[in-house]
């Protein structure tokens, strides 16, 4: 097999993975609607949405942070949402200074209230840093919702709300994430028009 051959072949490989994983995203449909529900009352309550991830989930919480703050769709207000993944001193300096693993923690206790919404990406659920922050957010009262995959490792014990995308490949899982965060900037711009 040719080097040309072997590349299209991974591409429709990729793409066949791909929408066997979506035909399963019907599943979550009930769980999404939770977490809407959660983002909702956050936003009318006051509070803000808090997303982090790392690697490829630390860009996609700031994307949906931004998606927040600027707009999806429809014409709207700002609404509160930041990412913890984007303050080079503060990451840099924590983990200097303390250790990588609470480097959201330390954030979640400075900035977290009770009426925020805080949402971890990890697609093992695994991760350290994100278990650590959820758990904090939860002492502080918070609601908590995990983005995760596989088998939901040990944030699906400590998130209020996990949300477990049912594969073991990190591409997909991640695919999955931005799928569901996509729909909750649409659903949320859609109930936040409404009462504008």
């Amino acid at each position: 097999m040719s080097q040309n051959e072997h590349i299209q072949q991974s591409y429709l490989a990729s793409l066949e993975r791909h929408q066997a994983l979506f035909e399963t995203m019907a599943n979550y449909h009930e769980e999404c609607l939770r977490l809407l529900e959660a983002c909702h009352s956050t936003l009318a309550k006051g509070g803000k949405v808090i997303w982090f991830g790392n690697g490829g989930s630390a860009a996609d919480a700031q994307h949906l942070a931004a998606e927040f703050v600027v707009r999806y769709k429809l014409e709207r207000g700002p609404l509160a949402s930041i990412a913890l993944t984007t303050d080079t001193s503060i990451l840099t300096a924590h983990s200097n200074d303390y250790h990588f693993d609470t480097v959201f923690e330390r954030q979640v206790q400075a900035l977290c209230k009770p009426e925020d919404l805080v949402i971890g990406l990890t697609t093992s659920g695994t991760s350290a840093n994100i278990n650590l922050a959820l758990a904090a957010a939860n002492e502080i009262g918070a609601n908590t919702v995990a983005l995760t995959g596989r088998d939901g490792g040990k944030v699906k014990n400590i998130a209020k709300l996990p949300i477990i995308i049912k594969n073991d490949e990190t591409a997909r899982i991640q695919e999955a994430h931005m799928f569901i965060g996509h729909w909750l900037c649409e659903a949320v711009d859609m109930l936040v028009a409404e009462q504008q």
